[in-house]
């Protein structure tokens, strides 16, 4: 039996659920990343990184490559940055409406 697409939509966000899987991503939109480079940047221990990236690895975002004695990362495809990118535009509007309401709420207040 098939997942819905609302259910499999559902659990591909579920991953994104996490700081240290999201950074991984977008460290990884400028190209493929070896480990410890991967580990230089996120103030994780070694052990909590392979877990996070196991499990971008299982949902299809990030492929790995052994190159000699590297573990290389990539992003599985483009889209995954487009989607990152969505997220920050989302992200902007919804902060710049807060803002917005922020300060109507503070005029609200002086005008009293």
């Amino acid at each position: 039996m098939s997942v819905p697409l609302y259910q499999a939509k559902a659990e591909l966000f579920r991953t994104l659920g996490h700081p240290v899987r999201i950074r991984v991503l977008e460290l990884l939109q400028d190209g493929p990343k070896p480990v410890r480079d991967l580990l230089a940047a996120i103030d994780v221990e070694a052990s909590n990184l392979s877990q996070q990236l196991a499990v971008l690895r299982r949902a299809g975002m990030v492929t790995s490559r052994r190159e000699g004695p590297l573990v290389m990362y990539a992003l599985s495809t483009p889209d995954v940055a487009d989607l990152l990118a969505a997220g920050r535009r989302i992200l902007g509007a919804v902060l710049t409406d807060r803002d917005a309401l922020l300060d109507e709420l503070r005029s609200a207040g002086t005008q009293r």
